[in-house]
């Protein structure tokens, strides 16, 4: 009995041990690490003068790692062969740099690591930490700052180059093109930019979209801004610019065989008034047929096929001209197919439409029939585009009505003699009601003319009116949702937005987007004033 006791009391006792053991060694994970990196030393010393190593090491208090540096990582002046930075892909208390240039003599030179250097363990973000020295006698410190926009987009443009190029004996408008700028800075995530270690004199200051991060201007791929004034350094102001895309000269790709009768003929910069000329001998029933894919930078060319291995073309346009061969091998023909482009619902200022994929050569309006609910024949007029591939179903319509589009058998007949079948569309019109009104009035001390544009919250253009001077205008039979208000200082009057261009050292057109999103509703009318000035 007494064994058993003490057997119990010492089970017990151990029990109590392992639970107190177990409680007070319950970690509570503390606070969370917050603290970045900190720089302990540099070898070579961070702002050395006469710098002549190829080896840099910078030392850190605790174990880091690179994020992103081949995006984050900014060098002015920017080097031909990019340096190596380490370490990749490890943790380490170091960064490590082999500079693979020669250096230029009595020059400042900047390493901006943006965000890339992290603490291994919570990612802390070390920002902005910079290395910098000189090759000469002393460290550049002037410093130039602005900020970045893009006309056509309401999102903030991130990770855009700003450059700096000195005016200087041998300097030409076309060193953009060519060599690699004096100094770069980087807006990184922001669209902010800031430049320090500049040293005193005149420069050309631009703004790239690089798509091939090489610091050098390619029209064709890369989008541009420039301050068209000199920038003295040193300097207190601060440069706002716009970033655009230049329309570059034309240039047609070598085209391409789709389907059997369809090639497709590939462009860069503006096709307007563009001859495509056959050159090969054809028989005597051939037809053609040219439109452009809306928003695209490509031409359809639809023909009736005939026996022949290849085909000639001569492109051109003003003074571009230039001469294609296209091998042909397939066998395939594309087939009719023809869609209601307007959905089931007909706005009251839009126009019933239908498209085909094929361009249709004829129509038979006796075989088109529109109808009312009640069975009642709607007179209208089929109208078919210049593009050969839209029909417009134009007809006096009534709010809240159901109406039935039919096209009868052969009523369409495209460019390889396919015809339809029976096809019918069911499409309704809504109450006035059902929709909003957004009045703008536009109010500037220019009296030129202004592009007015209304769009979803997602920068999709729905309404587009060009106006001759300032004036209300009101976009009827909105939907409900919330909309942008984009204006355009239409400064040639010709309607539509203009872009600019370095070489001829011509701005965009200035556009404004309104200070706030409309939000509508059915049934509302909304009054709102957009000052440009």
């Amino acid at each position: 009995m007494q064994n058993s006791v003490f057997r119990l009391l010492i089970f017990l006792m151990t029990l109590t041990f392992f639970f107190n053991c177990a409680r007070r060694g319950t970690p509570t994970g503390g606070d969370k690490d917050t603290i970045p990196p900190v720089l302990i030393k540099a070898i070579p010393s961070v702002e050395t003068i006469n710098f002549k190593d190829d080896k840099i090491k910078i030392f850190f208090d605790e174990y880091i790692k690179l994020k992103d540096v081949k995006q984050q990582l900014v060098i002015s002046p920017p080097p031909k062969n990019p340096p190596i930075i380490g370490p990749m892909g490890t943790a380490s208390k170091y960064v490590s740099i082999k500079i693979l240039d020669t250096l230029k003599p009595n020059t400042t030179y900047l390493y901006s690591f943006g965000k890339s250097i992290v603490d291994n363990n919570e990612e802390n973000v070390l920002p902005n930490f910079k290395y910098v020295f000189s090759t000469g006698t002393y460290i550049d410190s002037l410093k130039l700052a602005g900020e970045i926009s893009e006309l056509k987009v309401t999102k903030p443009v991130k990770n855009i180059d700003i450059l700096l190029y000195e005016y200087n004996t041998t300097y030409t408008d076309s060193i953009i093109f060519k060599e690699k700028p004096n100094y770069v800075a980087n807006t990184i995530d922001s669209t902010l930019f800031e430049f320090t270690n500049l040293k005193a004199g005149k420069y050309l200051m631009i703004a790239l979209k690089d798509a091939n991060f090489n610091k050098i201007y390619n029209p064709e791929i890369d989008k541009i801004g420039f301050v068209l004034d000199t920038i003295i350094i040193p300097t207190e102001k601060k440069y706002n610019f716009p970033l655009f895309k230049e329309i570059p000269k034309l240039k047609f790709i070598s085209p391409k065989e789709v389907n059997k009768g369809h090639l497709f003929f590939g462009f860069e910069g503006k096709a307007t008034d563009v001859s495509i000329k056959l050159l090969t001998e054809t028989t005597p029933d051939f037809k053609s047929v040219v439109n452009i894919e809306e928003g695209k930078d490509t031409l359809n060319y639809w023909f009736t096929p005939f026996e022949v291995d290849s085909l000639n073309f001569s492109v051109s346009s003003g003074n571009y001209q230039e001469n294609f061969t296209v091998k042909l091998r397939s066998t395939k023909l594309d087939t009719l197919n023809i869609k209601n482009t307007t959905g089931g619902i007909l706005h009251l200022n839009d126009t019933l439409t239908i498209k085909s994929v094929t361009p249709i050569l004829t129509l038979d309006p006796s075989l088109f029939q529109l109808i009312e609910k009640d069975s009642i024949s709607v007179p209208f007029k089929a109208i078919l585009a210049p593009t050969k591939n839209k029909i417009s179903i134009d007809f006096e319509k009534k709010h809240n009505t159901d109406y039935i589009l039919k096209l009868l058998p052969k009523a369409v007949l495209d460019i390889f003699e396919n015809s339809n079948d029976s096809i019918q569309y069911k499409i309704k019109t809504k109450n006035p009601e059902d929709y909003g009104i957004i009045s703008i009035a536009i109010e500037s001390s220019k009296k030129n003319a202004f592009i007015v544009e209304l769009l979803t919250d997602k920068n999709v253009v729905v309404r587009k009116e060009a106006v001759k001077e300032p004036k209300i205008i009101s976009f009827q039979f909105l939907d409900s949702g919330n909309y942008l208000v984009r204006v355009t200082i239409d400064d040639n009057g010709n309607g539509i937005w203009d872009t600019g261009n370095f070489l001829e050292k011509r701005q965009p057109e200035t556009i404004k987007y309104f200070d706030k999103t409309i939000e509508l509703r059915a049934n509302w009318d909304i009054n709102e004033v957009f000052n440009l000035d």
